[in-house]
Parts: structure tokens; C-alpha cells; sequence
């Protein structure tokens, strides 16, 4: 501030001193403009005033007839200082009398340059003198014609008006050296006085502007130094004043502003601050331009010593990512994600999810990477302690299914072997028929047992199920038949007349039969005595497979949870059957729905997709 001061001194001081100068030179050129003409118009005065005194000497002598009166009169004022030559001409340019020699004869014809300097102009603007070039130099001609007046008309013809004419040269040379001198003088005295003038003038400019103005700079500078309470004084009532009252203004704003920019910035940082996670800003060089506290604590280093350097110098150890977020983020311009492994300085390692997010200015280009480091280490110990009890529940849950699935088929065996023994306990031929069936019944269950038994050990192997084309009425039909004792024990009739014939479709076999099985099964237990279930079957779009049952119906709040595991409203129930049947459907690309009213039964439907040919039907 203090520099562009001495530089507006130094403009104003150079400003006032050409205008100033510039005022001088143009009075100068004026004055001598002035001076001069004054000079020549002297000089033509004296030359007429001569002239006069030459025609009345004349007209004597003519009268007299002595020419000697006139050429002592020319001689006279030949010798003169200021006076080059006086010359007397006749009317037709011959000289009769001259001061010096004569020039030459041409200097005094009409159509000589000397006398073309005033003939060339029409009468009416000619003047008596005129300034013109010779061969000697500049000369200031004075022409005084001799008139023919009645005195002269005795010796010269009356028809002429003009009987002579009397040339007086003066130096021009020494009237511009006259005016140079008294320039010259002029020159000196006014530039003493524009010396003294501008010296006052820059006396009273500093005392009344400068100084003042230096006290903006100096409060400026108070307040740009952060003392925010720093005014100038405004006393007065000129422009400065005012101008200080707008800075004061001016600066009472700017002071409020900075203050709530403080304050913010001061909550923003505790905020910051406050934060678990590690965050920074870098610049596109990757030098560290802020960075909060739990990003210090993991770099272990004071703020100032953080703040400038590059962040792999920064924090040591810190990252060990072979693809580095904020390069990758430089890059392509998008937000990236890494995990590193960090050492920290007591040897121990830590895990931390490192988010590089770019910062564009307002056209678009990418200024500033901020990094977010959050520690992901009881996190990851967290999810490993899931996973584990994931597993382990996948494996209890693995085995309640395995149970509940061999339970059914075994309960059936168990039927089966105790109707034999009955029928074989029976008088010698009245059994054996049904002997027969029921040891079918037996032997079907035994295989079901081994093909649950595989089933089971495929998901513990992560194996996918096989996939072949059903013929979904023998599938029904099966189940059907092996869930027939059951319901028998339960007084429950089930309906499934021609349901699914000619309908096939691609899918694991097994499965579709354990979750029909256990649609039916759960229908069977929740029908009370002469209920019924209805199995049907068709084909569209897709094939559907609806299980009805007459029981008790589902209550609306228990609706949305019969399909999660171990939820049973059956006492003694499991709450697997539900579970493992939408999980075998879901596998083949299906879903299973349902429909209940409490009270009037409910009914599951099973959509799978069709095969690409299908045989339409119509059930019974």
C-alpha cells in the first residue's frame, strides 16, 4: 500500500508538473505570437511614420527641385540599427534612391517572388508590410506609395496615381533574436514560478490528500492483520471524509462477515474434528492441504508437519494399497474405494476402508481429492464372527431340515412295518393282499429316505441339484400316495383326480416333490376330522400347482412369517416344511404364494416356469 502511494505521489507530482508545463509552454507560444505581432506592428508604425516624413521631403523637393534633401533622408534612415535597406522606386520599378546597394533589378518586377508575396492576394487584402524571403534572409517589408496629388500633377502625368514607392526592409533576423530574448525570459521567470507553484501544490496535495490517505492503508492493514475493530477517522465533510465513512462501513460488514466465517469455520472444524474417521484433502499433486485429528493420530505427526507433504510421506506405513484410491480417483474422475492394511506405530494392524472422492470447481475440473478413512477392523472381526455363526446356523438349520425331512418318510415306514406285523399276526391268508401294498409303501419310503439322505449331502457340498424333465401327475401322484396312511390316521380325504396329467417340465424332481409333500402335509395337519384336501394342476404361461385345504385358515398377522424358518404355529412343529418348499421352488425359477382366510382354510399355490412345449389339460 505504502509502494502505491509514491507511486500516485509520483503521478499526481508528474501530472500536475506536464500540465503545469504543458500551461507554461502554451502562455509562451501565445505571448510570443503576441510579442511579435506587437513588434511588427511597432515596426510598420515607425516605417509609415518614415514613410510620411520621406513623401513631404519629396514633394519639397519637388517643388524646390532639390534632390538632395531625399537621399540625405535616405541615408539617414539607412544608417539605422534595426533598418536593412530603404530603397525608392518609380512607378514602373525603375530605383532612383537606395540606403545600400540595390538588389537586383528582378526583385522589383511584379512577378518577382518578393513582390508576389503581397501581390498574389486581391487589393482588398493586401497590407502595407509583410514578411518575406530574399536571397539574404527574411526581411519585414514596409511598402509607402507615393501618391500623384495635385502638387506633383505639374511634373507628372495626372492620370497616374501613383508617381513612386518607397520600400523600407527591416531585419527580421534582429526582431526574432528581440522576441527569443524576452521568451527566453518569460521561459525562466514562469518556470520559477510553476516550481514554486508545484511545490505548493504538492505541499497542500500531501497535506490534505496523501496523509489522510495513508491512514486507509494503515487501517487496512490493522484489519488485514486481524484487528477487526480498526476504523479511519471520517471528520469532515469533503470527499475523503465520505470516502472514510464508506470504508468504515464497508469494514464494519467485512468484520461481521469474517466473524461468522470464523465462527463456521471453527464449528466446521470441531465437527470435522469430532469425527472417528480419518479424512484429508489433497491437491492433484497429492500434497496434503488440510487433514482433522483422527487422520493425524493415524499418521502420527503434528498438524504442521502433516500439512504440505505428499500423504505417502505424510503417514508412513499408513496405506498399502498396490492401487492407490486417489491416484485411480485423478484418473478416471470418479469416486473410488480401497481396503489397506494399516501398521500403526506400535506394530499393531489395522484394517481401513480408504473413500477417494473428487471436488470440482464451477466448470467441471477436478481440483481437490478428499480421502475418508474409516477402521474396518471390528468390522471385519464382526463379520467373520457372523460368518461363522452363519455357518453354524446353516448347518443346524441343515440338520432340523435333514431330521424334519426323514421324519415323515421314516413315520410312514414305521406305519407300514407296523400294519405288516398286524396283517402277519391276522389267520393265514387274509392279509397277505394288503401285505403286499403296504410293504410297496415301506420300500418307497426307504428310497426317499436315501434320496433325501443325497439331496442333503449335495447342499453341505455347495453341488447344484440335478435337472431333468417331471411328469408332474406321476410326481403328484406319488405324494399322493405316501402321504395316504397319513391322512387316513388323520380322517383327512385327499382329492388329486387326474391333476397335472400330460404337464411337463424341467426341474429337480426330488425337490418338487418334497415341496408338494410338504404342502399337502400341512393342509393334512391343519384340516380337522372329515376335512379336505384338493390337489390340482395345469399348464399356461406357466404351471401352477394349488394345494386347498377346509382347516382353520392363517391369521392375517401371522401370514407374512410362515414362510420364515423355525416359525410354527403347530405344537410340536418344526417350521422348516414352509421354509424348505419356497426355497426348493425359488431354485427352479418359481414362487409360492398364498391365500387364507381364518376359519375357511387356505390355500398355496406353486408357479413354475413351463417348458417350451407343453400338453394342455383339464383337471377334474
Amino acid at each position: 500500500m505504502r509502494l502505491r502511494l509514491r507511486s500516485m505521489t509520483a503521478a499526481l507530482t508528474l501530472g500536475v508538473t506536464l500540465t503545469v508545463a504543458a500551461a507554461c509552454a502554451a502562455g509562451a507560444y501565445l505571448y510570443s505570437r503576441h510579442h511579435l505581432q506587437s513588434l511588427l506592428e511597432h515596426e510598420r508604425g515607425m516605417a509609415l511614420a518614415q514613410g510620411e516624413l520621406m513623401r513631404a521631403a519629396l514633394e519639397h523637393e519637388m517643388v524646390e527641385n532639390d534632390r538632395t534633401l531625399i537621399a540625405e533622408l535616405i541615408d539617414a534612415f539607412g544608417r539605422e540599427p534595426r533598418i536593412a535597406r530603404v530603397t525608392l522606386v518609380d512607378r514602373v520599378g525603375r530605383v532612383r534612391y537606395a540606403s545600400g546597394p540595390p538588389g537586383a533589378p528582378e526583385d522589383f518586377r511584379i512577378d518577382s517572388p518578393t513582390c508576389q508575396a503581397c501581390h498574389r492576394l486581391p487589393g482588398s487584402q493586401r497590407g502595407s508590410s509583410q514578411v518575406i524571403e530574399t536571397r539574404d534572409g527574411s526581411i519585414f517589408r514596409t511598402v509607402i506609395p507615393f501618391r500623384n496629388t495635385e502638387a506633383c500633377q505639374t511634373c507628372h502625368d495626372p492620370k497616374h496615381r501613383i508617381n513612386g514607392v518607397m520600400i523600407l526592409d527591416t531585419d527580421f533576423g534582429t526582431i526574432r533574436a528581440d522576441v527569443e530574448h524576452d521568451l527566453t525570459w518569460m521561459v525562466i521567470v514562469t518556470g520559477a514560478i510553476a516550481l514554486v507553484a508545484i511545490a505548493a501544490i504538492a505541499w497542500v496535495v500531501r497535506l490534505a490528500v496523501l496523509k489522510r490517505l495513508h491512514r486507509f492503508e494503515t487501517t487496512a492493514r490493522r484489519i488485514a492483520e486481524g484487528d477487526l475493530e480498526r476504523r479511519v477517522p471520517a471528520d469532515g465533510s469533503d470527499t475523503i471524509s465520505w470516502l472514510a465513512a464508506e470504508f468504515n462501513t464497508m469494514a464494519d460488514s467485512m468484520s461481521g462477515l469474517v466473524r461468522e466465517v470464523r465462527h463456521q469455520t471453527e464449528r466446521l472444524e470441531t465437527v470435522i474434528n469430532s469425527i472417528d474417521d480419518g479424512i484429508v484433502v489433497l491437491d492433484t499433486r497429492r500434497k496434503v492441504i488440510a487433514a482433522n485429528d483422527a487422520f493425524l493420530r493415524r499418521s502420527g505427526r503434528a498438524r504442521e508437519a502433516a500439512v504440505g507433504c505428499f500423504c505417502k510421506d505424510g503417514a508412513p506405513g499408513a496405506c498399502t494399497a498396490a492401487d492407490c484410491p486417489t491416484v485411480a480417483c485423478l484418473h478416471s474422475g470418479e469416486r473410488q474405494v480401497r481396503i489397506c492394511e494399516r501398521h500403526t506405530p506400535d506394530g499393531a494392524v489395522r484394517w481401513e476402508e480408504v473413500h477417494a472422492s473428487p471436488v470440482r470447481d464451477a466448470g467441471g475440473t477436478l481440483t481437490q481429492i478428499v480421502e475418508v478413512w474409516r477402521d474396518i477392523s471390528d468390522r471385519r472381526a464382526a463379520e467373520a464372527r457372523l460368518a461363522e455363526s452363519h455357518r453354524l446356523a446353516s448347518v443346524g438349520m441343515l440338520a432340523s431340515g435333514f431330521s424334519h425331512e426323514l421324519n415323515t418318510p421314516l413315520a410312514t415306514v414305521l406305519m407300514c412295518v407296523e400294519g405288516i406285523l398286524r396283517e402277519a399276526q391276522a389267520p393265514a391268508g387274509e392279509g397277505w393282499p394288503r401285505v403286499a401294498d403296504t410293504a410297496t409303501i415301506a420300500r418307497d419310503q426307504v428310497l426317499r429316505c436315501r434320496g433325501i439322505t443325497q439331496h442333503f449331502l449335495r447342499m453341505s457340498r455347495g453341488q447344484p441339484s440335478a435337472s431333468d424333465v417331471i411328469d408332474l401327475a406321476a410326481v403328484l401322484s406319488t405324494t399322493v400316495r405316501l402321504l395316504a396312511p397319513t391322512a387316513r390316521a388323520h380322517h383327512v380325504r385327499i382329492e388329486a383326480a387326474g391333476a397335472g396329467a400330460g404337464v411337463h417340465l424341467r426341474g429337480d424332481e426330488a425337490e418338487l416333490q418334497h415341496a408338494v409333500m410338504n404342502l399337502i402335509l400341512n393342509a393334512v395337519q391343519a384340516c380337522p376330522p372329515g376335512g379336505t384336501v384338493t390337489v390340482t394342476a395345469w399348464s399356461g404361461e406357466r404351471v401352477r400347482v394349488r394345494v386347498r385345504d377346509t382347516g382353520c385358515g392363517i391369521a392375517p398377522e401371522h401370514r407374512k412369517r410362515i414362510f420364515e424358518p423355525f416359525f410354527s404355529m403347530r405344537a410340536g412343529g418344526t417350521g422348516l416344511g414352509l421354509f424348505l418348499a419356497l426355497n426348493f421352488v425359488r431354485r427352479s425359477g418359481g414362487d409360492l404364494t398364498v391365500e387364507s382366510t381364518p376359519g375357511a382354510g387356505s390355500t398355496f399355490e406353486i408357479s413354475l416356469p413351463a417348458p417350451v412345449e407343453t400338453v394342455e389339460y383339464k383337471t377334474a
